[in-house]
C-alpha cells in the first residue's frame, strides 16, 4: 500500500524540485508514490482513472488564468474524489483564491513556490496525507457503521440460535473483509466448561456440536478463554480475533474470527460497536422469542394457539399440500359445565381432552386450541380420522378425582387443490363444527360447499334484517284465539312479519333463527312487546280487547339478564297488568338450567303473566319439565292438527289435550283450517283454537274492525269465513 501525490505542473523543474523533497519518505507505515500531468488534459485522464489519491498538489495558474481552479472543480465532481487533498501553489503572490473558494471545494493549503522549501514541503505533505487518512478511516467507519446497522435487521429474522450464530460470522467476515473461517460458541450454564461450538464454517466446520474443552490445543482455544474470562475482544499475537458478545444475565456468545497478524479490518471502537450491536440483538431475539411464544402459544393447556394454527394451515394450502384434513373438535356442554362445575374444573377438563387427543394422534400431526373448547387438527387424511378422535374420550374422564364423562363433536374439510387462504378454511371447518353441533351433536361432518352456501346466504340475510330494522321494514300482524266452546274471542297472538322494499314477505321461519343467532332478537323482541302491549292499550281503551294478548319469547331472549325488567317495563309504558299479558316459549328452553329456568318463569307469573308452551311435541318432547314448570298453557303444533283427518292421525293431538288436562293446563290448537277440525278438538277436549278458519293474522286497523264485526251471534263452527 501506498500513498499516491498527484503533482500537477507545467513547468518540469516544478516536478524535478517535489521528488527531490519528497522521494523515498514513508508515512504512516506506507511509502509515498507519485505521479505526473503537465496539462489540465493530461491530469483529468488519470484523475478519472485514480480511486485511492491522497493528495494533488496543482499550480494555479499552469495554462490560463482559471485553468488550476477549473480542475479542482473536476477533482470534486467530476472526478468524484472527495477525501483527496488539495493544495495550491503558484509563482504569483498575487493568485490567491478567496476564501469562499477554498471553503466550496475543501482545499487544503494554499502556497508560493517561493514559500515551498523542501521542508515546508514535506510539512504540509505530512498534514494533507494525515487528514486523508483519517477522512478515509470516517468513511470506513461510517461504511461499517451503515453494515453493522443493516445486518441487524436480517440477524433479528434469523429463525434459531445456529442460524443467528452462523449469520454473525457471515456479517462479520464481511465487514472485517476476510474469509468466513470461524467458529461460535455458545455458553449452556455459569462456568468456561459450559461454553459449545454452535456455528463454525472453513476449517473449523467439523467442531460444531463440540465442547469448548474438547476443542483441539491451539491459539484459537486461548483467545477463546482470554475473551470468556475477561469478558472483552482480543486481538492475538500471531493473528486471529477473539469477540465477546453477551448482555447482562443472559446467554454468552463468543466468536473467534481467522484474521491476519496486525490485520486491523475494524478499529477497536468499532468492534466495541458491533459487540455492543450483536449483544443486543441477541438480548432482543430472546424478548422476540418469548413475546412469539406468548402470540403462539396457548399455557392452560401448553399447546399452539389459533394464530399458529392458521399460519400452519397457510403454509399447508400455499404449498398445495393434497390429502390433508383439517379437523375442529368442540367439546359438548362446556359452558354448562364451567357452569355448573366452575372454572378450575373447566380448566382442569380442557386439559384433559387435550392430552387425550394428544395422545391419540400420530407424531407430526398439529394439534391446537383455538377457542374457548375448541381444538384445531392438521394432518393428512391418513393419519388424521374424525371418528377416531371423538372415541378417545369414550371413558369417563377423571377430574380431581370425579369421573365426568364426555363427548366432542367435529367438523372437518379436506384442503384443495387450488391455494386458498388458511383462515377462509378453517372458516369452512367452522361452519362444518356448527352445522354438526345442530344436527348431529357427538358425531363428525365434512363441509361441503353447500354449507358454504347456507352460511353466505344467512350472512346476507342477516345484514338484510339489520337494514330492515333500521328502516322499519318489520311490522306486527295480530291473530285471534277463540273458545271452541263459546266461541268468543280469548286472545290474541303478536306474530312479527318482514315485507321487504320490493312487497315481499321474508317467512318468519327463515329469519328468526337468524336474529336469534346474531343477538339482535334481544332488541327486535323488546321492540315487538312494546307494540303488541300498545296494541293492547289501544283495545281496551276502544272496548274490543280480549282477555290477553300472547307474544313469543325465544329462549335467547329469556337468557337475557335485563328480560325481566324489559317485561314489567313494557306493560308499565302501555299501563297494563300481567293478566294482559301472555308469553308464549318453545320446549328449546329445556336446554337452560332448570333452576334459572323456574325462577324466571315464577317471578314473570308473580306478576299476573300467563306462560304458553308453543308448538309442544316438535322439539325435546320432555315431559318432566311439564310437570316442573310454572305453566298456563300448552299448545298443539299445527303439524298434528293437520293430521286430524289422516287414519290415526288423531293420536298424538288427543295426547297432548289429554295431557294438558291430567296436567291442569289449558290445550290451545293451532292451525284450524276447517270446521271439522274444529269439532274433532272440541271432542277431544281441547279448550281454545286459532287458524285461518278463524281469521287470518290481521294488522292492527283490520284487526279492530274484525273484533267490531265478529257478535255474540256467529255461525256454527263450520260456516265460519276466514278474514283477510
Amino acid at each position: 500500500m501506498h500513498w499516491r501525490i498527484l503533482v500537477v505542473d507545467n513547468d518540469p523543474d516544478v516536478h524535478a524540485a517535489t521528488l527531490a523533497a519528497l522521494e523515498g519518505h514513508t508515512l504512516f507505515e506506507r511509502p509515498l508514490v507519485f505521479m505526473h500531468a503537465f496539462s489540465g488534459d493530461e491530469a483529468r485522464a488519470l484523475l478519472l482513472k485514480e480511486q485511492d489519491l491522497a493528495m494533488v498538489i496543482l499550480d494555479v495558474v499552469s495554462e490560463q488564468a482559471r485553468a488550476g481552479l477549473d480542475l479542482v472543480d473536476f477533482i470534486r465532481h467530476s472526478a468524484g474524489l472527495k477525501n483527496t487533498r488539495i493544495v495550491l501553489r503558484t509563482g504569483q503572490p498575487g493568485q490567491v483564491p478567496d476564501l469562499e473558494m477554498l471553503l466550496r471545494y475543501d482545499i487544503n493549503d494554499y502556497r508560493t513556490k517561493a514559500e515551498l522549501t523542501p521542508g515546508r514541503l514535506l510539512a504540509m505533505v505530512v498534514t494533507a496525507v494525515r487528514s486523508y487518512k483519517q477522512l478515509c478511516a470516517m468513511d470506513a467507519s461510517r461504511v461499517s457503521l451503515e453494515l453493522i446497522v443493516r445486518s441487524s435487521a436480517s440477524l433479528l429474522e434469523t429463525k434459531d440460535a445456529y442460524e443467528f450464530a452462523s449469520a454473525v460470522l457471515t456479517q462479520l467476515a464481511a465487514l472485517l473483509h476476510v474469509e468466513r473461517e470461524g467458529l461460535v460458541c455458545v455458553q449452556r450454564g455459569d462456568s468456561r466448561r459450559d461454553y459449545y461450538v454452535l456455528a463454525a464454517s472453513g476449517r473449523f466446520s467439523e467442531l460444531v456440536g463440540l465442547p469448548l474443552d474438547l476443542l483441539p490445543q491451539g491459539p484459537e482455544l486461548d483467545l477463546l478463554f482470554t475473551s470468556i474470562d475477561k469478558r472483552y475482544n482480543v486481538y492475538g499475537e500471531a493473528g486471529g480475533l477473539a469477540l465477546h458478545i453477551g448482555h447482562k444475565d443472559e446467554q454468552d456468545f463468543v466468536v473467534f474470527m481467522d484474521v491476519p497478524r496486525n490485520h486491523r479490518g475494524l478499529e477497536p471502537q468499532l468492534l466495541d460497536v458491533l459487540c455492543a450491536n450483536l449483544g443486543t440483538l441477541l438480548h432482543n431475539r430472546g424478548l422476540l422469542g418469548r413475546l412469539h411464544e406468548s402470540a403462539y402459544h396457548d399455557p392452560l393447556v401448553n399447546l399452539p394457539n389459533r394464530a399458529h394454527f392458521v399460519e400452519e394451515v397457510n403454509d399447508c394450502a400455499r404449498h398445495g399440500s393434497t390429502d390433508y384434513v383439517l379437523a375442529l373438535i368442540d367439546i359438548d356442554d362446556f359452558s354448562a359445565t364451567n357452569d355448573v362445575m366452575g372454572h378450575r374444573f373447566g380448566d382442569r377438563l380442557l386439559e384433559k381432552v387435550a392430552r387425550c387427543l394428544q395422545a391419540a394422534l400420530p407424531t407430526g400431526v398439529l394439534l391446537a386450541r383455538l377457542g374457548a373448547d375448541t381444538f384445531g387438527v392438521l394432518g393428512s387424511v391418513r393419519q388424521v380420522k374424525p371418528r377416531k378422535l371423538l372415541e378417545c374420550v369414550h371413558q369417563p374422564l377423571h377430574i380431581d378425582g370425579v369421573p365426568h364423562k364426555v363427548s366432542l363433536t367435529c367438523g372437518y374439510v379436506l384442503l384443495p387443490d387450488e391455494p386458498q387462504a388458511g383462515a377462509d378454511l378453517v372458516k369452512d371447518a367452522t361452519i362444518a363444527l356448527k352445522r354438526a353441533k345442530r344436527d348431529h351433536r357427538g358425531q363428525d361432518l365434512q363441509y361441503a360447499d353447500q354449507m358454504g352456501k347456507d352460511a353466505r346466504a344467512r350472512a346476507v340475510l342477516r345484514s338484510e334484517l339489520r337494514e330492515a330494522i333500521e328502516t322499519q321494514q318489520l311490522f306486527l300482524v295480530y291473530q285471534p284465539q277463540l273458545n271452541l266452546g263459546t266461541r268468543t274471542v280469548v286472545g290474541l297472538e303478536a306474530l312479527l312479519r318482514w315485507r321487504t322494499s320490493d312487497g315481499q314477505f321474508v317467512p318468519p321461519d327463515q329469519f328468526i333463527p337468524v336474529a336469534e343467532h346474531s343477538g339482535l332478537i334481544v332488541g327486535l323482541g323488546q321492540w315487538v312487546l312494546a307494540t303488541a302491549c300498545a296494541t293492547m292499550r289501544a283495545l281496551l281503551d276502544a272496548g274490543a280487547a280480549p282477555q290477553r294478548m300472547a307474544v313469543n319469547v325465544s329462549t335467547v331472549q329469556l337468557q337475557d339478564p335485563g328480560f325481566f325488567d324489559m317485561v314489567c317495563a313494557a306493560l308499565q309504558a302501555s299501563s297494563l297488568q300481567g293478566r294482559h299479558l301472555e308469553l308464549e316459549i318453545t320446549e328449546s328452553v329445556a336446554v337452560l338450567p332448570t333452576q334459572f329456568l323456574e325462577r324466571t318463569l315464577s317471578a314473570l307469573r308473580a306478576q299476573g303473566i300467563s306462560i304458553a308452551i308453543d308448538d309442544f311435541g316438535t322439539g325435546y318432547s320432555s315431559l318432566s319439565y311439564l310437570e316442573r314448570l310454572p305453566l298456563d298453557r300448552i299448545k298443539i303444533d299445527r303439524s298434528f292438527v293437520r293430521q286430524l283427518g289422516e287414519p290415526r292421525g288423531a293420536r298424538i293431538a288427543e295426547m297432548v289435550a289429554q295431557l294438558g288436562r291430567k296436567l291442569g293446563l289449558n290445550v290451545l290448537a293451532e292451525g284450524i283450517e276447517d270446521g271439522a277440525v274444529w269439532q274433532t278438538l272440541l271432542g277431544m277436549g281441547c279448550q281454545e283454537g286459532q287458524g285461518y278458519h278463524i281469521a287470518m293474522p290481521m294488522e292492527r286497523e283490520a284487526l279492530v274492525e274484525w273484533i267490531r264485526r265478529h257478535a255474540p251471534s256467529e255461525p256454527a263452527p263450520d260456516k265460519l269465513l276466514s278474514v283477510q
